[in-house]
């Protein structure tokens, strides 16, 4: 429940409480991740029902380096390899063959996991302290706003934690982008990595894969229609009215709109803390003038088509 400095003393505790079953918040450079010990299946259990998570969702396991990847998967093909070595410790999960001993729950009964390392050094230094992977999704209920900061963590979800790790401010932002290497690779979700940047890794180009099924276990995280929404409705729009609250580029013609940066790393670092902020104001509702087209703003474009989709 208390939110921490991440002293070797509070790290230390919060390791022994994941090797007990407990649930943690931590901090990673994406966003606030939800903790819990991979391999324990009253913890994932626990993980599942704090965040309200339909079971069809899987989660992300975290590892402390690509050394590990063999404790969850099974094989990792050579793009994966290519991937990992570029990318790791960073905001880039892969989808690979799961070990037989990996939990279905945490897989939603898919024959495949989805695995990252983290570039936070609070999260590699729970990872090493705790000596195993760790289950953690973000530390939101499910289908609501990511937390970017550890005060974000919704106070009803803060109180079954056993402790969260302050780290600051996340630098990245937005949750990591997803590839499936289990076959040509693809894109399942667009997030902290770019498009562009796995293609130059690749040497080819990595398609975002097609939508998911209406119903049934997803690929990865992050697939369903809505998702990442604040409580007040949202609504993207070409130009935001001086009336309305929201997000904006230029010059705000209120004290409920944001001026939001023009580049898409800035304005991913802080979509999340602003829309917090402005979910706490009781608009009627938040307008977000649309981000520029283009693959640079794929991930920003991604969050907020989700977030403006009907419930």
């Amino acid at each position: 429940m208390p939110i921490l400095p991440p002293t070797d003393d509070a790290i230390a505790a919060a390791a022994a409480a994941l090797r007990r079953g407990e649930l943690v918040g931590l901090p990673t450079e994406t966003v606030y991740g939800l903790a819990a010990l991979a391999s324990d299946p009253a913890a994932v259990a626990r993980t599942f029902a704090a965040k309200r998570r339909p079971s069809e969702n899987p989660l992300i396991v975290h590892i402390a380096s690509a050394g590990d990847l063999p404790l969850v998967a099974r094989t990792i093909p050579p793009a994966a390899q290519v991937l990992a070595a570029a990318f790791w410790p960073g905001p880039l999960t892969l989808v690979l063959p799961r070990q037989p001993h990996v939990l279905d729950a945490v897989t939603a009964g898919m024959d495949t996991v989805a695995v990252r390392v983290p570039d936070h050094n609070i999260a590699l230094a729970l990872l090493r302290a705790v000596g195993a992977p760790l289950a953690a999704p973000s530390a939101n209920t499910f289908m609501r706003l990511s937390p970017t900061t550890a005060h974000d963590i919704e106070p009803g979800l803060q109180q079954k934690l056993a402790c969260t790790l302050d780290g600051g401010p996340c630098r990245i932002g937005l949750e990591s982008t997803v590839v499936d290497c289990t076959g040509a690779p693809r894109v399942l979700r667009p997030g902290g990595v770019p498009r562009e940047a796995l293609a130059r890794a690749l040497g080819c180009e990595v398609p975002l894969a097609d939508a998911a099924p209406a119903s049934g276990p997803r690929a990865a995280p992050g697939m369903y229609a809505r998702h990442y929404a604040p409580r007040t409705p949202l609504r993207l729009a070409t130009t935001i009215g001086p009336d309305d609250a929201g997000l904006c580029f230029g010059v705000p013609a209120n004290s409920w709109q944001v001026a939001m940066p023009t580049d898409p790393e800035s304005y991913g670092a802080s979509l999340y803390r602003v829309l917090h902020a402005l979910d706490a104001l009781g608009a009627r509702e938040l307008v977000v003038q649309a981000p520029p087209a283009g693959v640079a703003w794929e991930a920003i474009a991604d969050r907020l088509r989700k977030a403006a989709a009907a419930g």
